[in-house]
């Protein structure tokens, strides 16, 4: 994390001097010590950092379709007459027990067009869906799938 902070600071510079690399190494080492006191940063949080990220770049990148589907589906209700929203509210349960998990799913049930997380407590969620098909298979949508594959280490509940 060290090189990280101090590459990040000689690419914000634009220019590398005695005294820039001299003075980023320094920075890098106290923003680091920082990071470790002030968050409970360590190289065991990095390693699992590593360890999930190609899982949170597919996850990413299927928010982002989710997203875009989501939002032609809105898009369609909006500018055809004949369709109107039907509000529902739609309650489950998630397979979860980290609150890291129900954050995220949370989250991108929000960050999808249509639907809304209204409240989650614990792995219970309501969900407020513009149409009640947005709400069908929300606890075997493919967030669930992919957040129950990553194995994530967390608090319970």
């Amino acid at each position: 994390m060290v090189t990280f902070f101090f590459l990040l600071w000689i690419i914000l510079n634009g220019r590398v001097t005695t005294e820039l690399v001299i003075l980023g190494i320094v920075i890098a080492a106290v923003v680091f010590l920082f990071a470790r006191y002030a968050f409970g940063y360590s190289l065991r949080i990095e390693l699992l950092i590593w360890k999930h990220l190609p899982w949170a770049v597919v996850y990413f990148l299927n928010l982002v379709k989710e997203i875009v589907k989501a939002a032609i589906q809105v898009a369609g209700i909006i500018v055809n007459p004949e369709k109107h929203p039907d509000p529902v509210l739609v309650e489950f349960d998630s397979e979860f027990h980290t609150m890291f998990q129900n954050a995220v799913l949370a989250n991108s049930i929000t960050l999808t067009p249509g639907t809304y997380t209204v409240e989650q407590e614990g792995n219970h969620f309501k969900i407020h869906c513009l149409i009640p098909a947005m709400g069908e298979g929300l606890d075997s949508s493919s967030f669930v799938k992919l957040l129950g594959r990553m194995h994530i280490e967390g608090r319970s509940e």
